[in-house]
């Protein structure tokens, strides 16, 4: 005996064991007020992301100068001797004191001293490259590290750096100050540490400051 055809198409796939399309069902639109609270968390998520970029900034970065502060320079001088550990090349550490800043302080406040300390570093991020690294250390303490100079272009850029800011004026509250700055530099290894590198530069300048100082 004959056996009974399937009367339809959907049938017919499920006797053979085919999954029978399912019917296309159109979505329903989403209501107004979902959109617009939707749109609002997107907001808040990108203020929110903003902030917590602003605050990772500041974490590093010295407020007044806009240099690197003193934890940006210790995550900026590790990833630069990984650098050199992994590919090798050259990079110097110059440590820089300004001189006469004290008298400056004394005599006008902290205010002018302020301005002053903002001026040198705007001409330091002038003079050096956009791959290079400044900070700010404390007080009137700054250090670059520079890249791909050995230690004769070394010396020739702690000696221009000295000139320039050895040269500069800043008028300040109807007064022109001057300041000078002692520079000492040392060559970087991949075997420096943050602190042995400071050592290295920190007695480097203490040389220079002594010699500028008789030179006078």
């Amino acid at each position: 005996m004959p056996r009974e055809k399937p009367r339809n198409k959907r049938a017919r796939q499920a006797k053979r064991g085919v999954a029978a399309p399912r019917e296309r069902t159109q979505s329903a639109p989403v209501p107004a007020s979902l959109a617009a609270e939707i749109e609002r968390l997107r907001e808040e998520l990108k203020r929110s992301e903003s902030r917590i970029e602003a605050l990772e900034k500041s974490a590093h970065e010295d407020l007044l100068t806009g240099l690197l502060n003193r934890r940006g320079f210790e995550r900026a001088f590790a990833q630069a001797i990984a650098y050199l550990k992994r590919y090798g090349g050259s990079a110097a550490l110059l440590y820089l004191d300004l001189d006469r800043f004290k008298p400056i302080n004394d005599r006008y406040g902290h205010a002018v001293g302020d301005v002053v300390l903002q001026e040198t570093a705007r001409l330091l991020l002038g003079s050096v490259r956009a791959s290079d690294i400044a900070a700010r250390l404390g007080g009137d303490e700054l250090a670059l590290v520079l890249w791909n100079l050995d230690a004769g272009q070394m010396a020739a850029k702690q000696r221009r750096l000295e000139a320039l800011i050895d040269g500069a004026s800043f008028e300040v509250q109807g007064a022109r100050l001057e300041v000078g700055v002692s520079i000492g530099g040392v060559m970087l290894s991949a075997d420096d540490t943050l602190a042995s590198a400071l050592e290295r530069a920190d007695a480097a300048m203490y040389a220079r400051k002594k010699e500028r100082k008789a030179a006078r």
